[in-house]
């Protein structure tokens, strides 16, 4: 599905950017591994080397996305490398409220500039400068979807949760600028669109309790009474990524297990 595409997957070497490496290069695709850490909690491997492994193409670049030289370099090493960019995942984050949530009068200003700084200007940088990658290879080529840029918003960006006022406001942003810089890359033919997922069981959610715990919890108002799974949003990447979805842009997708719906929003 993805033969001969390159993908950079920002926050790739646990939760739910490790499931997207995993799954877009089963599908064909190159991958650019980015992270400030090439290992993620608890695994034998780096989602690099456990590519490597499978025989896969892949590369390690460590980088903070909140630093602008630092995401120039991954479109560098990416295009050193492989010499183009198909794919932008901007999924790195950081959740300080997953694990202390505050009401927004105990939340401090260091919290909220640094949960800023990674999950929105972060994507930006992302998405200004894969796409301005994209832009090139566009005139070069003359393809009618010269790029795909997905970026992982959630689904606290609409709905908002108690104790979540800098995360909620970083995802919203999120879900904002995709929907406006999808309209700036149209007629480019660079297809931008976010994912918003719900729980999903991943380190930064099982940090916060015991899972068992956790999962109760949700049950009571989750319509489909569980956590999500990380491959379950790289399914949705994927779609968002491939041929299958060339009529889409500036769509904000909900894979929150019908959360939002419940909530009439």
């Amino acid at each position: 599905m993805l033969s001969g595409k390159v993908a950079i997957i920002t926050g790739a070497s646990s939760g739910i950017g490790r499931a997207m490496a995993l799954k877009f290069a089963a599908e064909g695709a190159s991958i650019v591994c980015a992270d400030r850490n090439p290992n993620g909690p608890k695994q034998k491997e780096t989602t690099h080397e456990h590519l490597q492994l499978r025989g896969d193409k892949s590369i390690f670049v460590a980088a903070d996305v909140s630093d602008e030289s630092s995401v120039q370099n991954i479109i560098q090493q990416a295009v050193r490398e492989y010499g183009r960019i198909d794919i932008m995942i901007n999924n790195a984050g950081i959740a300080h409220e997953a694990s202390h949530p505050q009401p927004i009068w105990e939340t401090t200003i260091d919290v909220f500039d640094s949960t800023w700084k990674v999950n929105v200007r972060g994507v930006f940088l992302g998405c200004k400068y894969a796409g301005e990658q994209m832009l090139k290879q566009r005139k070069a080529t003359g393809r009618a979807r010269n790029g795909t840029i997905i970026n992982v918003a959630s689904v606290l960006g609409i709905l908002g949760k108690p104790g979540t006022p800098a995360y909620a406001a970083a995802k919203g942003g999120v879900i904002a600028m995709t929907r406006a810089i999808a309209m700036d890359f149209a007629p480019h033919g660079i297809h931008c669109n976010s994912i918003l997922p719900g729980f999903t069981r991943t380190p930064m959610i099982s940090a916060t309790a015991d899972v068992s715990d956790l999962e109760k919890e949700l049950a009571k108002t989750h319509p489909l009474q569980r956590l999500g799974e990380p491959d379950e949003i790289a399914n949705a990447a994927l779609f968002l990524a491939s041929e299958m979805s060339d009529g889409i842009t500036s769509l904000n997708m909900s894979v929150d297990g019908g959360l939002h719906g419940k909530l009439g929003v």
